[in-house]
């Protein structure tokens, strides 16, 4: 079995993107750990929250107070829902979060069930939870949760793996060639993508292009692909380089196998909803294009907007990286067209979008405590407009999140709002 701990200082996002699971049958909550229960077992993500509110309200200084972690099991590991609760509270224990509030979602949504814990690492006065020799300990309750429950041990190979972070191109340095060699080899064993664009799209965020060739051998039409550095502003920089230096995997025939392939696993893949969810709930409730970007960012969904010389708005692409799934923005559903981005954001017409629906996590109850019925999707509010937020993909616990290229966000909004001072100025004039 392998933990994967992440922090973040977001635990709406955290919460809101376990229960979307939740709604969309994609998963459940096995448990809750000093949760307040409410009369009809019903959860929102607000309700959820009031649970954590006293120790966010206590916090002294930690920044990442949010804790999210997964737990995984083998594949082949058949893992009841008992069992899980009885590892998950387990682990919680061992690792000195076994007071703390915190809810355990199982996920069913891939070929393998795990579980997701979602917590907070400071106490009910304010103080961090020592974190001293984490990683180490997790390791060590993983080896004896394997041996007591019987699952089947995870290899350092396969540890390695799931630790793996991919790095974005840096063309000023000497070897470029072996980073770019270091991202191609792995993306297309994680990802799943349908075309050469959402391909390009993906590797955008490790300043990575790709472009066809075509040729003649032999009297004989060829094509041949060429990978290329970005800066950071995704312009061309450095030498390309020929797909047959990273190897057949690299190459064009090859990637036309793994699109065929991708099409056909992503056809009725069960995250698609979820994503979709997030995606509408997300135009709902922002009004530009940073804020959309950022809201999505912080629940490991990135995106890539593609534009003309003129600034309109010709792609809509987004990566997945809870599932590893590239979506272009049709593909996902036609209300996600780029059209509909270009309209809202260069011109102002918003969107007509149906709410998504939704319907709340169950766990049982024992008391009548009665919680006021929310929304939880009104709370992505504040998440667009929370400025502590570092606009970063944070790495949720168990998913391979990509150390990609993230957007400025605070640079932004103060080039957007020098941008307004001189508009004002103008027509002071």
């Amino acid at each position: 079995m392998i933990a994967k701990i992440g922090r973040s200082e977001n635990l709406y996002g955290a919460l809101a993107y376990n229960n979307l699971k939740v709604e969309k049958e994609n998963g459940q909550i096995l448990f809750a750990n000093k949760i307040i229960e409410t009369s009809d077992g019903q959860y929102s993500v607000a309700q959820l929250a009031q649970s954590f509110a006293p120790y966010l309200l206590a916090n002294l200084n930690t920044q990442k107070h949010t804790l999210h972690i997964s737990l995984n099991p083998d594949p082949k590991d058949n893992v009841s829902d008992d069992k899980y609760r009885e590892m998950a509270q387990q682990y919680m224990r061992e690792m000195g979060y076994g007071e703390q509030p915190f809810v355990v979602f199982k996920h069913t949504d891939i070929d393998r069930s795990h579980i997701h814990i979602v917590s907070v690492c400071v106490d009910e006065n304010g103080k961090k939870i020592s974190d001293k020799f984490e990683k180490m300990r997790s390791m060590n309750i993983c080896r004896e949760l394997e041996r007591q429950y019987n699952l089947i041990p995870a290899t350092d190979k396969e540890r390695q793996q799931n630790d793996k972070v991919f790095k974005p191109v840096d063309y000023k340095a000497d070897d470029v060639k072996s980073q770019i060699a270091s991202v191609v080899h792995h993306l297309p064993n994680y990802y799943q993508f349908q075309s050469l664009g959402e391909y390009n799209d993906l590797l955008s965020l490790f300043n990575i292009t790709t472009e066809k060739v075509e040729g003649e051998l032999h009297g004989k039409a060829q094509q041949g692909l060429l990978y290329i550095p970005l800066n950071a502003q995704g312009g061309k920089a450095g030498n390309p380089f020929k797909a047959s230096l990273f190897g057949k995997s690299a190459g064009l025939p090859a990637l036309e196998f793994h699109f065929e392939k991708s099409k056909e696993a992503l056809k009725n893949h069960p995250t698609k909803p979820t994503l979709k969810a997030a995606v509408t709930i997300a135009l709902q409730s922002t009004a530009d294009e940073l804020s959309f970007k950022k809201q999505l960012g912080e629940q490991g969904i990135n995106v890539v907007v593609r534009r003309n010389d003129t600034g309109r708005i010709y792609g809509m692409t987004f990566i997945d990286h809870n599932s590893k799934t590239v979506w272009n923005g049709s593909r996902l559903g036609k209300e996600f067209s780029a059209n509909t981005f270009n309209d809202y954001w260069n011109n102002n017409i918003k969107p007509e979008i149906k709410e998504p629906i939704t319907k709340e996590s169950k766990i049982s109850t024992s008391n009548d405590v009665v919680l006021p019925k929310e929304d939880p999707h009104h709370l992505f509010d504040f998440l667009s407009t929370n400025k502590h937020e570092d606009g970063l993909i944070e790495a949720f616990g168990g998913l391979l999140i990509p150390e990609a290229q993230g957007e400025d966000y605070e640079e932004q909004e103060f080039a957007n709002r020098m941008k307004k001072k001189r508009k004002r100025k103008r027509g002071q004039k």
